[in-house]
């Protein structure tokens, strides 16, 4: 055996030890004899499968300090971030998204989906970026490229050249902007030259949808659409939507038949909730709606779901980390979602159903078979996960320590000094 992780507490609360040869995981055994070469004694310490940012834009991180958000609009945002993409270069969009990625790295993340924008303004730059980066970064962090049409494709003549010519170059997956066109129609031929491309290259698609307070303007409802067009065409599980924030404004039966459309035709939904509340319900003067997908109804209904970033400190979300405990905290805050039950389902949409999302699902996970992408937590409580946001002491891919963090904190209360390992490695 290459590596074993000793005593490592599962979220189930079992302890067990974690045996690992050429980056795999071959066995997760309690108490058992070894004679690999290198040890790691968890002492109890909780271990998790790597973290899945299923959603972040990597290529417009970092962007709040150049220009903000003049209203905390989502029209705002994409104002801002488009007179910005004027003058990108491959210099300043690396730069950026190794800071990010690093970030990532450092808080447990071991697959990042990421949507770098193509358009006739910025062109391929990110995802010519990212092509290196995925490269660079292999040993550490799987990254799979998204050619993302932010600005529209119809609304922006010359971006389906500019998709195909991402597709052919390697992007692994083809991105959709649903609302970005001028009309309901535009819309729906968006989604079919969407669904095309993926047809065309054998990719999957992840689209944004639905990304509004309500459904009142129509290119805002397109869910149930994108679902029967998915069905349509035989894509079932190879499709995911960001956002679809105007799915919580529907009353229950319509919004029950849209999600068992969803379900039925295996299109997963990725809730956004650092972007989605800080966007949404600006025209509220009272009563500002939450504008977050009902996460607990997605559940019920059986569709596949993840959360994730989306962006980091831009003009669309101006907070963040790139820590997905952090935003599955927030996750659960606003979702009305509580106790042990609800956290460790909230924290699997990081793990294991992220992990459908971005079609890993067989190499994801602690088991027999899996790639050895795990994360020791500063913690020996597994329910405390999402509540404490422990540091993540040892950050694995595949077998391979790539972050470690260590801290120690000491305490002076009046007359007593005690010093606390929170974290060690």
């Amino acid at each position: 055996m290459d590596l074993v992780l000793r005593t490592a507490r599962l979220t189930d609360g079992r302890l067990v030890d974690v045996h690992v040869a050429d980056g795999t995981i071959v066995r997760v055994a309690e108490d058992e004899p070894t004679g690999a070469a290198h040890v790691v004694d968890c002492a109890g310490r909780v271990v998790i499968p790597g973290l899945i940012e299923a959603h972040l834009h990597v290529d417009k991180a970092l962007l709040d300090r150049e220009r903000p958000n003049p209203d905390g609009t989502l029209a705002g945002a994409i104002a801002v971030t488009g007179e910005l993409k004027r003058g990108f270069t491959h210099d300043t969009v690396r730069d950026r998204a190794r800071t990010l990625l690093d970030q990532a790295i450092t808080n447990g993340t071991t697959l990042v989906r990421a949507h770098p924008d193509v358009d006739p303004v910025v062109g391929l730059t990110g995802v010519e970026v990212l092509l290196a980066l995925r490269d660079e970064y292999r040993d550490a962090l799987d990254l799979q490229i998204v050619a993302f049409p932010q600005e529209g494709i119809a609304k922006a003549p010359g971006t389906l050249a500019l998709l195909r010519r991402a597709l052919a170059a390697g992007a692994d997956v083809i991105g959709g902007c649903t609302y970005n066109e001028a009309t309901l129609a535009a819309c729906h031929e968006h989604v079919e030259t969407v669904l095309d491309l993926a047809e065309e290259f054998d990719v999957p698609a992840d689209l944004h949808a639905d990304f509004a307070d309500d459904t009142s303007d129509p290119r805002f409802a397109l869910a149930g659409h994108i679902a029967d067009r998915v069905a349509a065409r035989g894509l079932q599980d190879r499709v995911a939507l960001g956002h679809v924030t105007s799915l919580a404004s529907l009353p229950p039966v319509p919004r029950s038949a849209v999600l068992a459309k969803l379900a039925a035709a295996g299109v997963a939904v990725v809730p956004l909730p650092a972007t989605d509340l800080h966007l949404g319900g600006r025209s509220d003067d009272r009563d500002v709606r939450r504008g977050v997908v009902p996460v607990r109804e997605l559940w019920d209904a059986g569709v596949t779901t993840a959360y994730s970033s989306n962006n980091v400190r831009n003009a669309f979300t101006p907070f963040g980390n790139a820590d997905l405990l952090d935003i599955g905290l927030l996750l659960a805050q606003v979702g009305h979602l509580s106790g042990p039950d609800d956290l460790g389902r909230v924290l699997e949409m990081a793990t294991s159903s992220a992990a459908r999302v971005v079609g890993v699902a067989e190499t994801h996970g602690i088991r027999p078979g899996a790639a050895a992408d795990l994360v020791v937590l500063s913690t020996t409580d597994p329910a405390g996960v999402l509540l404490d946001r422990p540091d993540r002491n040892l950050v694995f891919k595949r077998g391979r320590v790539v972050a470690e963090t260590t801290k120690t904190t000491r305490l002076t209360t009046g007359s007593t000094t005690r010093s606390k390992e929170l974290t060690h490695a």
